[in-house]
């Protein structure tokens, strides 16, 4: 089940039915299915206390994936800021819904196994970020 939630912010609007198929769609071309997937659409200041609270980080992202994967069937919890998504959309010239959707997609390529921590690992997230855009 996916659901979408909001903490210290205003629900993006798009279509759920229409995203949920989608991202089932995306996690089917890895090889997965999903299980409990909650989206939390949040603040920046909200996103920077859980960063330091759970990451020791000290710094604003778009996105944090907290992964309860088991096996093939994906779960986690992924915070998305809001904030930081119109900012990015913005600089990246792109409308504040394809921001959202790749912030969105992204978090479920995590959680089927995709890194981005390398510049190679990065790039290859790049490119499955935009076949998954495709797909929508």
């Amino acid at each position: 089940m996916i659901s979408f939630n909001v903490d210290d912010a205003k629900m993006p609007k798009f279509g759920h039915r229409e995203v949920s198929k989608w991202i089932k769609a995306v996690a089917a071309e890895y090889g997965c299915k999903i299980g409990e997937i909650a989206y939390v659409f949040c603040s920046d200041n909200r996103i920077l206390e859980i960063n330091r609270e759970y990451l020791s980080h000290d710094y604003f992202t778009d996105i944090i994936t907290f992964d309860y994967t088991d096996g093939s069937t994906i779960a986690g919890d992924i915070f998305i800021s809001v904030d930081t998504v119109g900012r990015n959309a913005e600089e990246y010239k792109v409308s504040f819904g394809h921001e959202l959707m790749r912030v969105m997609i992204h978090g479920i390529l995590h959680l089927t196994g995709q890194g981005d921590k390398t510049d190679a690992e990065f790039e290859e997230m790049k490119k499955k970020e935009d076949k998954a855009l495709g797909m929508l």
